[in-house]
């Protein structure tokens, strides 16, 4: 993909973030109260967001390559584990308490938003420390097969 093209879909993206709320995390906090003061409109956005990827989807599963003549790899697993059911709750813990995903984080960052600083370095620690523990998690098992050889 081209630096203009990928240049293009982000701002695409940014300004649809800004536009619809998801970078507001005052907002975002406020969808996650269903048990105070709820406001449902960014469901309309996730909707919106669903069913368009849904589409893109089916669309891409039915051909080789993209439009843009680029090849199209689709995730091969489908299975819900552990570690994707884990991720997904410590991803919801961070969403609810900061009402901040990565997405409007680096939209909030363009906008000097401190708290998307703050934000933004814990999550690349948490991919950081994740990324350790993945590495150690492999040398484990290959001396724990080396050892049983």
């Amino acid at each position: 993909m081209s630096l203009c093209t990928s240049f293009a879909i982000g701002l695409i993206f940014g300004l649809g973030l800004l536009i619809s709320g998801m970078s507001n995390p005052a907002k975002v906090l406020t969808f996650l109260d269903i048990a105070g003061r709820w406001e449902p409109t960014l469901m309309i956005v996730m909707i919106g967001a669903i069913s368009i990827a849904s589409i893109g989807f089916a669309l891409a599963k039915k051909r080789s390559h993209s439009l843009l003549k680029l090849p199209i790899y689709l995730p091969q697993q489908s299975a819900v584990d552990k570690r994707l059911i884990g991720g997904s709750v410590i991803f919801g813990i961070g969403w609810g308490i900061a009402g901040i995903c990565p997405g409007p984080a680096i939209v909030l960052l363009g906008a000097s938003a401190p708290q998307a600083l703050w934000f933004v370095a814990a999550m690349a620690l948490g991919m950081l420390i994740f990324e350790l523990f993945s590495r150690w998690q492999v040398r484990r098992a290959l001396q724990r097969d080396a050892s049983q050889r």
